[in-house]
């Protein structure tokens, strides 16, 4: 079956970067789309970045001139770059990669800004 793992979160202070990687494993099809999400506590998940096999890349507002999605050497390996990170960026990030019309979610992993 086909399991995806985040990687990469942690603590860091506002101002500072992080930078979030994502494997999708137990295909031998490469993923059509891959996304990064986030869930902050008592809020509901919200899209952050999106990529596309073709390349296109969508972003949160919230995130956009500050966050980077990009792909490793297939589309199933995707990293986003975290920069001039803000509290209110705190929240667990998931992984969730779309394969023959399938979406498949990470485990999440955390990422904390203090201020």
């Amino acid at each position: 079956q086909v399991q995806v793992v985040e990687s990469g979160g942690g603590l860091v202070q506002a101002g500072g970067s992080l930078r979030l990687s994502c494997a999708a494993s137990g295909s031998i099809f490469s993923a059509n789309g891959m996304g990064w999400y986030r869930q902050a506590p008592g809020k509901r998940r919200e899209l952050v970045a999106s990529l596309r096999s073709g390349g296109s890349t969508n972003y949160a507002d919230s995130v956009s001139g500050r966050f980077t999605i990009s792909k490793g050497n297939t589309m199933n390996t995707v990293y986003l770059q975290m920069n001039s990170l803000k509290p209110e960026d705190t929240a667990v990030y998931y992984c969730n990669a779309e394969i023959l019309g399938n979406g498949y979610w990470g485990q999440g992993t955390q990422v904390t800004v203090s201020s």
